[in-house]
This record gives C-alpha cells, structure tokens and sequence, in this order.
C-alpha cells in the first residue's frame, strides 16, 4: 500500500471515529428524553390514550427515521407546502446555479479589465470598495419591489454575493501574471485577445478558480437565508416551514443536508482547481 492511501485510510477511519463518538454523545444526551418519552408513551396508554406527540431535540434514531424516509421518496409532491427533499433541493440549486453563472459573465470579463489597466482599476476601486461589504440580503427588499417574483430575487442575490469574489480574483490573479511573459507575448507582437486567452488565462485561472470556489460557497449559504424570506420552494423555506411545523427533527435532517451539498460543491470545484493548477 503506497503512502497516499496509508494516509487516506488513517484519515478516513479517525474521520468514522470521531463520527461514533459525536453520535455517541448525541444519543447519550438525548437519552433522558427517550426515557420520559417511553414513560409518556405508557401512561397514555393505560389512560386508553394514544402515544404521545414526539417533542424536544430529536435522537439520533429519530433522524435517522427522517433520513430513510425523505431518501425513500424524495420527488413527491403533496401541494405548494409539502414537497419532497428533492424537489426543494433541485429548486435550490437552480437558482445558485444561474446566479452563480450570471456572476461568472460579469466578474470574470471586468476582473480581465481591471486587472490589465491601472487607470480601469482606480475608476472602478470607490464603487467596489463601496458595495461589497453590503449584505446580499439587504438587496432582497429591493429585488423584491422591482422584479416581483420571488424566485428572480433569489437569482439576483446570488447573483450579488457571487460576483465580489470572483471579480477582486480575477483581477489579482491578471495582475500578478509574470511581466517576463508578457514581455514575450509583446516582442512576438501577439494580439491582445490572444494574449489575454493564451498566456493570462492560463496563468490566472488558479486564482480565478479560487474565486469561484469562494462565491459558490458564499452563495450556498446565501440562499438558504433568502428562501426562508421569500418562501415558495427551496431548502431554505423546507427549514423555516418544518419549524413552523415544529419538527425539529426534519429541521436538523435539512440541515445536514445543507452541509453535505455544500462540501460537495465545493469538492467539485475544488478538484477543477487543482486540475487547472496540475495542467499548468
């Protein structure tokens, strides 16, 4: 066994460790809710009642349950209010998806002008420096008032927190391309396009990536938050509609699934960056 998989092996069972031992102590937490809930379950049926209504933090059985069950049927739907995991998820990352593609045609090509002129940079500093460190949510009312479709508003607020990473990086990473070969892509008199995708594309791509990993990031985070706003579909409104609900269980089986998608997204972009970073 060759020493990247004896380290991977390693990781991966101290990984499974720590995992039993954080459910161990969930369960052991839970446990005194277990116990009067079985007692509760009892007393109601000598009363010739039925068992009582679950409530409190839920055990890791309880969710458990909950994950067989979404899993099982994820695409159902009952109505506007009762959609499966599914659906809410696809609904989710559509509008991350074409936010985050809009950010992309906006910060990657003005990241390219800034970061290749002084004069471009200096023009447009005041306003980035002025708008980035505004919350996307803040934009939501107005979204909402212009457009008047929650759904676009979604889009536009991812659209607003993806662009800020990606264009400051896109404009780092153009400006920190090596003077020594644009030197040589001047004396060998190559056009400014191809000069911009054959020798500072290539070269910034890294950093870009970067970006882009960071706004996907920001961005999954962002719409949870808007959706429970806005309501309709979504991840985010399937969490504030279970609360509503008082489920907590579905609550915290939401937001595993947040989580994991969330470092899905961000393996998958985080394995084109190093791609791009081994290629060049």
């Amino acid at each position: 066994m060759s020493t990247r998989a004896r380290d991977l092996l390693r990781s991966a069972l101290l990984s499974s460790l720590l995992l039993l031992v954080l459910i161990g102590i969930w369960h052991i937490a839970t446990l005194p809710k277990v116990q009067a809930q079985g007692a509760d379950d009892e007393y109601a049926k000598l009363m010739g009642k039925g068992a009582s209504k679950s409530a409190g933090f839920p055990t890791p059985a309880q969710l458990g349950g909950a994950i067989i069950k979404h899993v099982s049927d994820p695409f159902y739907d009952k109505g506007p209010n009762d959609k499966g995991i599914g659906i809410q998820l696809g609904h989710s990352l559509g509008r991350v998806g074409l936010g985050f593609l809009l950010a992309i045609l906006l910060a990657v090509p003005l990241g390219f002008l800034i970061g290749m002129s002084p004069l471009i940079y200096r023009a447009l500093d005041p306003f980035i420096q002025v708008l980035k460190p505004i919350s996307p949510l803040a934009w939501m009312p107005i979204a909402l008032y212009t457009i008047k479709d929650s759904s676009i508003s979604g889009i536009f607020v991812i659209f607003i927190c993806s662009v800020w990473p990606m264009l400051i990086n896109t404009a780092y990473g153009v400006a920190s391309v090596r003077r020594e070969w644009l030197n040589v892509a001047r004396t060998l008199e190559v056009t400014p396009v191809r000069k911009a995708f054959q020798v500072i594309l290539p070269a910034a791509a890294p950093t870009i990536l970067t970006g882009m990993r960071i706004s996907m990031g920001i961005a999954w985070l962002v719409i949870v938050a808007a959706e429970m706003l806005v309501g309709g579909t979504g991840i985010g409104y399937f969490v504030w509609n279970e609360w509503n609900n008082l489920n907590l269980t579905n609550v915290v089986f939401a937001i595993l699934v947040i989580g994991v998608v969330g470092m899905i997204l961000d393996i998958i972009i985080g394995r084109l960056q190093r791609l791009v970073t081994y290629v060049e």
